[in-house]
């Protein structure tokens, strides 16, 4: 299979969908692996180290789209990505298609078949291809509210961890999954006063029973995250439902009750974010403030380290992406339920249930879509 790994074009995104020695993976299962030149430069990786591993260099993005059967990427395509998809081609990417209509309208009209690395599953009920890029978020998610509640930045002027005679910050992280777990460790590494929520009491227990020295935790109530909401210096938001829009557990109303210059990071963004006073921001224009609180909604954190997140993303979509191109990816999906629930679109039809929820749209099974 000719393999297609495009520049990323989204702004600030620095990540690349293909290393070298992913590629050279590829190749040594007698795939052709086309790279445009420079889209590993963000990482590190130039088009020698590229070559080196067996890959063809290609000057531009439209001879990638062209000569690719499928396309791996990073983040969703851009609208002038979009239209260089033609019917039968196989995109393999974060989608994130619940929050964003045009992105859907456009990959259905282009007939090609589009699997969604934040739905894959793996029979656990984890999501293997998302779980990297949620353990970097939410080791950033600290970092960046740290930097957030500085004075310079519009904050509260609070340091996390506070010095001898003066207490912590205040952290509260939404959602006790992959994200809300790694930004408490870390919070709590800096030595912030950290409380977890989840509704999950399973989960709650084993963050206990795991971390109960290092944060507290408590059961994500409607009254009791108000509560915590008005007394936090910095919040994360952290829920995923997967493949469907981020619930919007923060409404303006409560930040009346917050401190002022508090901080809000809102890791769910991708997903339409949790927080109801939320939008997407850039690396290059991060922060904005509502009624007082500073809100950090950057789209793709990762990429701000793009060298790490390059390496662990590819690290768990290798084997899928090689099981697509060994395979095709009807076959692969066959012999493979897990991959198969990353199925979102294919040839005009939407296959994902939780999309065509949140979007209005009939949903064709992907078991049919199998067939189609």
């Amino acid at each position: 299979m000719k393999i297609g790994c495009p520049k990323e074009i989204k702004p600030q995104e620095f990540r690349v969908g293909v290393t070298p020695t992913t590629a050279s993976e590829a190749v040594r299962h007698g795939h052709d692996v086309i790279v445009e030149t420079g889209a590993g430069a963000g990482a590190g990786f130039t088009d020698a180290d590229y070559a080196a591993h067996g890959a063809r260099i290609f000057p531009d993005a439209a001879a990638v789209f062209e000569e690719a059967e499928m396309i791996v990427k990073v983040k969703e395509p851009q609208v002038v990505e979009r239209a260089r998809l033609r019917e039968g081609q196989v995109l393999f990417t974060y989608l994130h298609l619940a929050p964003d209509p045009e992105q859907t309208r456009d990959l259905l009209a282009s007939g090609a078949t589009c699997i969604a690395y934040e739905t894959v599953t793996d029979g656990r009920g984890g999501l293997p291809l998302l779980a990297p890029m949620s353990e970097v978020a939410g080791r950033l998610a600290p970092q960046v509210g740290a930097w957030t509640l500085q004075k310079a930045n519009g904050g509260r002027g609070v340091l996390l961890g506070g010095v001898p005679g003066v207490g912590p910050a205040k952290v509260v992280v939404i959602g006790g999954g992959v994200v809300g777990t790694h930004a408490a460790r870390v919070a709590a590494g800096m030595g912030a006063d950290v409380t977890v929520l989840d509704r999950s009491l399973p989960r709650l227990r084993y963050l206990d029973d795991v971390f109960g020295r290092d944060f507290k935790n408590r059961y994500a109530s409607a009254a009791g995250t108000a509560e915590l909401v008005a007394e936090a210096d910095l919040v994360v938001g952290a829920v995923l439902i997967p493949g469907a829009a981020a619930p919007k557990l923060v409404t303006r109303g409560q930040l009346e009750t917050m401190r002022p210059g508090a901080a809000i990071v809102d890791v769910a963004i991708d997903q339409g974010g949790c927080f109801e006073t939320s939008r997407p921001t850039t690396h290059q224009d991060p922060i904005f403030e509502v009624e007082g609180i500073m809100h950090y909604c950057v789209a793709n954190m990762p990429g701000a380290v793009a060298r790490t997140s390059t390496i662990a993303l590819t690290n768990a979509t290798l084997p899928y992406m090689l099981a697509l191109a060994d395979k095709g990816w009807r076959q692969a999906c066959i012999d493979d339920p897990n991959l198969l629930e990353g199925l979102n679109v294919h040839a005009g039809s939407l296959t994902y249930y939780a999309v065509g929820k949140a979007l209005g749209i009939d949903v064709l099974s992907p078991q049919l879509a199998l067939k189609a």
